[in-house]
């Protein structure tokens, strides 16, 4: 490769990095607007969220969903499949975890490790509807998997008429050996945050999702459906199978992510817990470059605007947030080409 070609793979790594910038250089146009220093308030903001064991904490509880939902799109992306269900499918997740860990008696931690599952059945269950059509249809899997949200909304507030405690919109607390711990009992110094074991469980997961990307055929078989899914066929893979096997396994993901909130923290089911999450998930795997620890990063740098944004919000509107979520989204969609242009001239 020469000096040239060099650089411009480089660039091309360097491209979230490069929007996050660009974002943050707009985002101070706003700021400025309204007579404060950007560069006062983005320090308070990243202070905030990084700089006290408290902060970190709320930063790490933020992102945690974040990491569950930008595993589920990056590896449906890898596929060549867009999944834009996955907020329904957390949601079910997290149904199927309070129903189970609830209901279900079982001794000491196999309850947690069955609500777990459950919660990774539930979404991978969900997930698989979308790609079992598009197996067998051809059926698109965004218009599917979206009206699938919806129906996952009412589903549970259907069953949620028998199963919600009175006057409330939330299921009854799930059995102690059920619940997920805090990570501020190992960590004096992040204590009042909600941070709980299904941050460790999302970093075994994003290792777990390299590991079958790029280590085993089956990710082999992913990626090369992503990249020319008649090639794939030529070259001997399932291309239906493997669409189905690549939703439900990304719906997987995103049905575990609803422990944070079940097991982890509020311990029940509440409607409307996901707030968005799985949406946000797709701005994970987009800045993530759709790779499990790019998605990694850039939970933690949405975890921090969340957090972050509740700081200053007695200084700058909290929609300032907002608009630097959607300016880095904005950003990393269309740097991409523009520096494959600029990379392709310097080869």
């Amino acid at each position: 490769m020469s000096a040239r070609g060099g650089r411009g793979a480089w660039l091309l790594a360097a491209s979230p990095l490069l929007a996050v910038i660009a974002a943050l250089a707009a985002g101070a146009v706003f700021i400025a607007g309204i007579g404060e220093n950007p560069l006062e308030i983005y320090a308070l903001l990243f202070r905030e969220a990084f700089g006290t064991g408290y902060g970190l904490g709320q930063t790490l509880f933020r992102a945690t969903p974040l990491l569950f939902t930008g595993l589920a799109v990056a590896l449906a992306f890898r596929a060549g499949l867009f999944n834009i269900g996955v907020e329904g499918q957390m949601y079910l997740g997290g149904f199927a975890a309070a129903l189970v860990g609830a209901y279900v008696p079982l001794p000491g931690a196999l309850a947690a490790v069955a609500a777990v599952l459950a919660a990774g059945l539930a979404g991978g269950l969900w997930g698989a509807i979308p790609g079992v059509l598009k197996a067998r249809f051809g059926a698109h899997e965004v218009i599917n998997s979206i009206m699938l949200n919806f129906i996952a909304f009412s589903l549970v507030s259907w069953a949620g008429h028998g199963l919600f405690q009175t006057a409330t919109v939330r299921t009854r607390e799930v059995a102690a050996g059920a619940t997920l711990p805090r990570l501020d009992t190992l960590l004096p110094a992040m204590r009042g945050a909600p941070v709980n074991a299904s941050l460790l469980i999302g970093l075994v997961l994003a290792v777990a999702v390299a590991l079958l990307l790029f280590r085993t055929r089956l990710g082999y078989e992913l990626r090369a459906l992503g990249l020319n899914a008649p090639a794939a066929e030529y070259g001997g893979i399932a291309i239906g199978a493997t669409q189905a096997l690549a939703m439900g396994l990304s719906g997987a993901l995103a049905g575990v992510g609803g422990t944070n909130f079940v097991l982890g923290y509020k311990h029940w089911f509440e409607l409307g817990f996901t707030g968005g999450a799985g949406f946000m998930g797709i701005a994970v795997a987009l800045l993530g470059r759709n790779h499990p620890f790019g998605v990694l990063v850039a939970a933690l740098f949405f975890g921090a605007l969340s957090y972050g944004g509740l700081v200053v919000n007695q200084r700058v509107p909290r929609e300032l947030v907002e608009v630097l979520e959607a300016l880095v989204i904005l950003f990393a969609i269309s740097a991409r080409p523009l520096l494959e242009r600029v990379s392709r001239r310097w080869a």
